[in-house]
């Protein structure tokens, strides 16, 4: 119960975690996007803005002389505006309303000052209240009646106004021109922006919660499922431990009760005890070495090793005990040699262990065969038997630790269940693979995958 509260609140905060990193960065990007747009946005009706007064200024300069009546002038060349102290025509014809070269009237407006800064004409529909002052500066932004406008002013020359200046000591400019916009539809476009962020974010965040609850999920279950695995290996470890201790206990209990005048059965129990000691000390072994072996902290270096040689020592060596138990041990090596990188010690005790487990799980009568090939630069070391086999189920635990097939049949030859792990860590340690094809009631085919160091061909 307290191991399942301790990974609930352990992914709960690595859940909010998650959430709260991306949140972080969302409103960090969201922030940063809404700056951009709206920036792009200003930039792009500035720049709009700029070119329409820079066509009008190139439109207006060649027509403007400085000697002539300004009033006069602008009513000839601008007559859609008005002109200041005159009456203002609101509904001019087409032709005049495009004289400006500005089609959207309603957005756009113009207003027209002399070099001393007198407001000589201005659009119908400018905002009101303006003052009649110039402001010089270029770019100006402010309210009306609620309503944000943006303002750009630049000077106006006349084809003969450097000359005239030149000579009088007159103003150089003839004049300035204000080209003013409405920023409704700019505000407009910001508040869209804004009501999707607002719209949008939680939406978002809510989304990042879900996500980060699932990821957080899968980021545990691999540590959940290796703390299973360890309290299992545990548990399957002490009962390995336990039957052998409590032997030995038991044992030099009955020597200790045993009578001086009666020597004879000390013997026996001596060798019961040693048996019981050896069979101990082999299941720490395999537990150190398996533990190493998954730590990657075996530090031996690899040399190249011949497997040929290391399959028929181990050929040689399971005869015996296969002749034995009536068991037909073949071998297929091919002549040309094949190396591979590794530890000969560690290479041996994995395909000793797959040969053994082979014999020991075939009845009388039966075959074990051990073929050695390479394909692809990868050696590869058969052990078919024609065993029990294996259940489907059971060829996925196979692998584990102090997994049997057989119990009973293992614990009787003295199996401690390690002999398939050992040897998957081993072809793991050597950039290698082991699999398994079983059927139940025909036999199992143990394969193994190891990278060649020299390249062979296959044998004939």
């Amino acid at each position: 119960m307290k191991t399942s509260q301790l990974f609930r609140h352990s992914r709960l905060r690595l859940a909010f975690w998650y959430a709260l990193v991306m949140g972080v960065i969302l409103s960090l990007s969201g922030f940063g996007m809404y700056r951009s747009l709206v920036q792009s946005n200003w930039k792009a009706m500035e720049s709009e803005m700029e070119s329409i007064a820079g066509t009008l200024h190139d439109s207006l300069e060649p027509m403007l002389p400085a000697s002539e009546e300004p009033t006069n002038v602008l009513k000839r060349i601008l007559p859609e505006l008005c002109l200041v102290g005159q009456p203002c025509n609101l509904n001019p014809s087409l032709i005049e309303r495009h004289t400006t070269g500005i089609s959207d009237r309603n957005t756009y407006y113009i207003r027209l000052f002399n070099h001393q800064g007198q407001l000589l004409a201005f659009s119908p529909n400018q905002p009101t209240n303006l003052s009649q002052t110039l402001n010089s500066d270029p770019w100006q932004t402010f309210t009306s009646q609620r309503t944000r406008y943006h303002q750009f002013t630049i000077i106006l020359h006349s084809a003969d106004t450097d000359y005239l200046a030149h000579q009088q000591g007159l103003n150089p400019s003839w004049g300035y021109l204000q080209l003013g916009r409405t920023l409704k539809p700019f505000d407009a476009e910001v508040k869209r922006i804004q009501a999707i962020l607002i719209i949008g974010f939680p939406l978002v965040l809510g989304f990042v919660v879900v996500s980060s609850w699932w990821l957080s999920r899968l980021a545990m279950q691999p540590i959940y499922q290796s703390y299973q695995q360890q309290q299992q290996f545990t548990a399957n470890a002490a009962h390995e431990l336990r039957s052998p201790l409590a032997s030995l206990l038991a044992t030099i209990e009955a020597i200790l009760r045993r009578q001086p005048s009666q020597p004879q059965d000390l013997t026996k129990m001596l060798h019961t005890l040693e048996r019981q000691g050896r069979r101990l000390s082999n299941l720490i072994t395999d537990l150190l070495l398996l533990t190493s072996l998954e730590a990657q902290s075996y530090s031996k270096r690899f040399q190249s090793c011949c497997l040929n040689d290391l399959v028929s020592d181990l050929i040689e060596e399971f005869s015996e005990l296969a002749t034995i138990a009536d068991i037909d041990l073949i071998e297929q090596i091919p002549d040309e040699p094949i190396y591979v990188l590794g530890d000969e010690s560690q290479l041996y005790r994995l395909v000793s262990n797959l040969i053994a487990n082979a014999v020991q799980y075939t009845s009388s009568g039966g075959q074990v065969v051990v073929s050695l090939t390479t394909k692809e630069r990868t050696a590869l070391i058969r052990i078919k038997d024609t065993g029990i086999g294996i259940t489907t189920e059971e060829q996925s635990r196979i692998f584990e630790r102090f997994y049997r097939v057989d119990s009973d049949r293992a614990r009787k030859n003295g199996g401690t269940g390690l002999g398939l792990a050992i040897a998957q860590a081993i072809a793991y340690h050597h950039q290698g693979h082991l699999t398994v094809k079983s059927q139940l009631g025909t036999g199992s085919l143990f394969t193994i995958y190891l990278p060649c160091t020299v390249r062979t061909s296959e044998p004939s």
